[in-house]
């Protein structure tokens, strides 16, 4: 894994492409603050990791486990914190410097974006998972119905997994292969095409691609 950023859901613009004379819809993510907190090597913890941290805190909103382990590492407190595992300490970055931000990305990167879909409460079937429903023809009576999910003799019971309406929506999903359109370091945010999951104002990830740069 490589360093990456943690980020904001700000909403959605777009931005005219001078080569293909078009305008290009992109999610605008604001990735400025993100913070080192803390190194992990093998030596000391059994594995190379970088802890990053993103979104000011007020001290008096954390636990004192929290309050504790920033200030042991000369953080400032933050909302979200994530590790970012590297293959040795040889390829850990010098967090001695401040958080690359919004220069980790360059124009035309390809990152994978990480966070938690919108949530759609209780559905059905049908929006849920897409069944094709029974017949609307007149006098039918179970168009967006489950129709039958189990037998009455054998096995007498429903079995596990069946599909049935429930909650849908708020699952945690890695969208890949996102093309960032701008890097805007001055501004602290990056211009992202493509569909970055959550709602607005909710937080992700952002990790180099991991199949396109292989």
């Amino acid at each position: 894994m490589a360093l990456g950023l943690l980020g904001k859901k700000i909403g959605m613009t777009r931005v005219f492409d001078e080569e293909t004379q078009s305008m290009i819809a992109v999610t605008v993510v604001d990735v400025a603050g993100n913070e080192f907190v803390q190194t992990k090597t093998n030596e000391d913890n059994g594995y190379s990791a970088v802890q990053a941290g993103y979104d000011d805190q007020k001290e008096h909103r954390l636990p004192q486990a929290n309050i504790g382990h920033f200030k042991k590492h000369g953080s400032g407190a933050k909302k979200l914190i994530k590790e970012f595992r590297f293959e040795s300490d040889e390829k850990l970055p010098n967090t001695e410097e401040d958080h690359p931000g919004a220069a980790l990305f360059e124009d035309g990167a390809w990152v994978d974006v990480i966070g938690t879909t919108k949530g759609k409460g209780f559905q059905g079937v049908v929006k849920r998972y897409n069944f094709a429903g029974q017949p609307d023809s007149h006098g039918h009576m179970m168009h967006r119905r489950t129709g039958a999910v189990g037998a009455g003799s054998w096995p007498a019971r429903i079995w596990k997994g069946q599909k049935m309406p429930g909650r849908h929506g708020a699952y945690r999903r890695t969208v890949q292969n996102l093309k960032v359109v701008q890097s805007r370091p001055e501004d602290g945010v990056l211009l992202i095409s493509g569909a970055v999951p959550g709602h607005k104002d909710s937080y992700v990830v952002i990790r180099p691609a991991i199949k396109k740069n292989r």
